[in-house]
């Protein structure tokens, strides 16, 4: 049985999303549980892919085509997921800050919460900080992601942490924070939770913060 899982694992790392879907559903077909699938397949493969580009030995082009083949065994299983109980990672809202318009990091970020079994909400780039603060009302998510490439745009960070403080809301979620000028000096400065210099740190820190 578990043979099948590690072929899912060995296929999504190297990005071949046509096999993938097809391993999955014939893991299904052998009477795999949705949720054994996701964990000791898709989920074990994304690990590993996070793994190696923390260590420098994948790059963004091998991530997004493992995360492509992630998706691919994804369209298989979500319908099941959503019929069974399985319990997702938790929820993360994640969106680039107000006059930012840089999406490649948050993307991958996202995509590597997902590999990871979290359930995202993207609000794109270019966020303004009532955006976030209606976005946590409505989804009300363990934890919030805000994006920044620019200098010029990190001061939105700081503005989106205290709308959600006017909001009465800074207490209901989580705020990681990350992008290439952002450092942990800088998040502990605005009151963030965290911060993540890259997108396979971004799974770790999310997994520690809705612990």
């Amino acid at each position: 049985m578990s043979e099948i899982l590690g072929k899912i694992a060995t296929n999504l790392y190297n990005g071949d999303d046509g096999s993938v879907a097809g391993l999955v559903q014939q893991a299904l077909d052998q009477g795999l549980s949705p949720s054994e699938v996701l964990e000791g397949g898709l989920i074990a493969g994304m690990d590993e892919v996070g793994k190696d580009f923390k260590a420098g030995d994948l790059f963004v082009p091998e991530v997004l085509i493992a995360a492509r083949a992630m998706h691919a065994g994804m369209s298989v299983l979500r319908p099941l997921l959503a019929e069974g109980d399985v319990p997702s990672a938790g929820k993360y809202v994640i969106g680039t800050v107000k006059g930012d318009l840089h999406d490649i990091g948050k993307n991958l970020v996202k995509m590597m919460l997902e590999g990871a079994g979290f359930e995202t909400v993207d609000l794109g780039t270019d966020v303004k900080p009532e955006t976030y603060v209606a976005a946590v009302q409505e989804h009300q998510p363990q934890l919030l992601g805000l994006s920044a490439l620019l200098t010029t745009t990190m001061p939105g960070m700081k503005a989106t942490i205290e709308a959600l403080q006017e909001a009465g809301l800074r207490d209901t979620v989580k705020i990681m924070v990350g992008g290439a000028p952002v450092t942990a000096a800088f998040a502990e400065k605005i009151g963030a939770d965290a911060y993540a210099p890259d997108a396979a740190s971004a799974v770790d820190t999310a997994r520690e913060l809705v612990a």
